[in-house]
């Protein structure tokens, strides 16, 4: 994944006198997005359109510039994400949402995306910067759309609570996308167990409240919610599981838009599982660093490395658990319309 952080302080400063916000994207490509006459939701749109999903609007402007791509490719690619939060939600997280599309001249790819909550009149707001000669493969294969959509569904946090901002992020967004059919199961573990490591923490590391590197804020923050995905199943049976805490940590208003204690949240999760896993493991690994055994996870999920993908083994002792995880919800794919 591309190392993507908050603004310079300066920054912060001058977004936090409009909203409170939520921010996600790098450092360099935020300042290189930046118009200094005015935050990006303020920006001049050269064209506009709109869907609907689950109840939900999502318009998507497009700012002046070239792109190799018809507007319709990038408008089945917010879809796809779209449908892939809706789905692993129940529901589209807020009930307007924006995304402003920036081309970038002579590159390629999405670039970064950045997500602010309560900017510009809509709930949430995100700015993606994407090359002007980025191809229908790269919108297919990219994951940066799906992760800021996931960051409308929790609510805003104070700077040492990032790291659960973005860990749900990283964590949801690919078994979000398995979810909706977009990826598949093998895809997304093998590249966990590639990148899970990220989040263990390094000599002189502390607890994730107190630790603001790149891998202990994304990968620590994604290690915080595998483990708390296992073992409310664990405890629960596989009848419930993270998406449960937090569907209803967003039923009970904790969107992206509204400021809540982390502590707040997690009660509220654990009150829908009927479990204590996210209180007790916020008090565990808060303010010391823990280092987790990946490696026994995959092999209690059954996830065995098969050269650069892998295998499962079904026979595991919790390959039950691995398959929940990435199942459709029982109320299947939910796509957007016009």
């Amino acid at each position: 994944m591309t190392p993507r952080g908050r603004p310079p302080a300066a920054l912060r400063l001058l977004l936090a006198a409009s909203s409170a916000m939520l921010l996600c994207g790098t450092l360099s490509a935020l300042a290189r997005g930046w118009h200094h006459h005015g935050p990006p939701w303020d920006s001049p749109i050269a064209s506009s359109q709109s869907f609907h999903i689950a109840g939900a609007t999502i318009q998507v402007d497009f700012a002046p510039g070239p792109l190799d791509l018809p507007h319709a490719q990038y408008m089945a690619w917010v879809e796809r994400a779209a449908t892939s939060v809706a789905t692993y939600y129940g529901r589209y997280p807020v009930p307007h949402d924006r995304v402003l599309i920036r081309p970038v001249p002579d590159a390629a790819g999405v670039l970064s995306g950045t997500t602010w909550g309560a900017v510009g009149g809509s709930p949430a707001f995100h700015f993606m910067r994407v090359g002007q000669h980025t191809t229908l493969d790269q919108l297919t294969r990219d994951w940066t759309m799906t992760h800021e959509l996931v960051h409308t569904a929790f609510p805003n946090q104070t700077d040492e609570h990032h790291w659960i901002e973005e860990g749900i992020a990283v964590y949801v967004e690919p078994v979000a996308r398995v979810q909706a059919g977009f990826l598949r199961p093998e895809k997304i573990w093998s590249d966990m167990m590639r990148d899970m490591l990220k989040g263990n923490p390094r000599t002189g590391d502390q607890g994730l409240d107190l630790t603001h590197t790149w891998g202990r804020t994304y990968w620590g923050g994604a290690q915080f919610c595998l483990l708390a995905d296992i073992t409310i199943r664990e405890q629960t049976h596989n009848r419930k599981g993270l998406e449960d805490a937090l569907r209803a940590i967003l039923a009970a208003g904790g969107a992206i838009n509204q400021n809540w204690p982390l502590e707040k949240a997690l009660k509220i999760g654990d009150e829908a599982t009927g479990t204590r896993v996210l209180e007790q493991l916020y008090r565990r690994m808060a303010d010391k660093p823990v280092t987790v055994d990946l490696d026994a996870i995959w092999k209690k999920l059954g996830i065995v490395r098969n050269g650069n993908t892998v295998r499962f083994d079904n026979n595991a002792p919790e390959a039950n658990i691995r398959l929940a995880i990435t199942q459709t919800p029982p109320w299947g794919r939910i796509h957007p319309h016009p």
